[in-house]
């Protein structure tokens, strides 16, 4: 049950309807999360277009397995049930690569220090090691495509926060239970 007001059809505000219509014609509904945010439509068009930004600089795979690690850190079951979804229906990640994602890895050994670095971010409240950043730039990433792994960071978090305040209903397909990853390659 929802905790924050979730406005109905005819109340929602001009400037989240064309949004709205968008992420359903993306994803084929609107999801309850996108439903709640819609009363604000500042925060709805924060939420819907930073993704189109990051994907500028860091591809779908990586991101997807960021938002992964950071949703499982913070336990956000609809959030988790959102990355799991996207990323299997849209960016074509196995099972196995999903797993691994939210054990902040991946089959990809780069894509795994990004989301291993994800991990160590929220874990240690954005206070990574030196350490840290040696092995997410070993692995190949360049300093602006690491200030784009804390923005995707930062964007799962904001959504983690809005579903796990609202206790969002989770109306996608959820989340198994993480399953014990091998993990491989994490790079951090």
């Amino acid at each position: 049950m929802s905790r924050l007001d979730v406005p109905a059809a005819e109340d929602i505000p001009a400037g989240s309807r064309q949004i709205l219509e968008g992420v359903g014609a993306q994803l084929g509904f609107v999801p309850e999360m996108f439903k709640v945010i819609a009363s604000n439509p500042a925060v709805l068009e924060v939420v819907t277009s930073l993704p189109g930004a990051l994907s500028r600089v860091l591809d779908a795979r990586t991101r997807h397995s960021i938002a992964l690690s950071v949703s499982e850190a913070n336990g956000c079951d609809y959030c988790l049930a959102m990355h799991t979804y996207v990323s299997s229906e849209f960016g074509g990640m196995s099972d196995e690569d999903i797993a691994l994602g939210r054990a902040g890895s991946s089959v990809d050994p780069k894509r795994a220090a990004a989301a291993g670095f994800a991990h160590r971010l929220v874990d240690s409240r954005g206070r990574v090691t030196d350490e840290d950043l040696a092995g997410v730039r070993a692995a190949g990433y360049t300093d602006p495509q690491i200030l784009a792994i804390i923005a995707v960071a930062v964007q799962a978090l904001l959504t983690n926060f809005i579903n796990n305040v609202n206790q969002t209903g989770i109306d996608i397909p959820a989340a198994q239970a993480a399953e014990p990853a091998k993990v491989r390659n994490a790079g951090l």
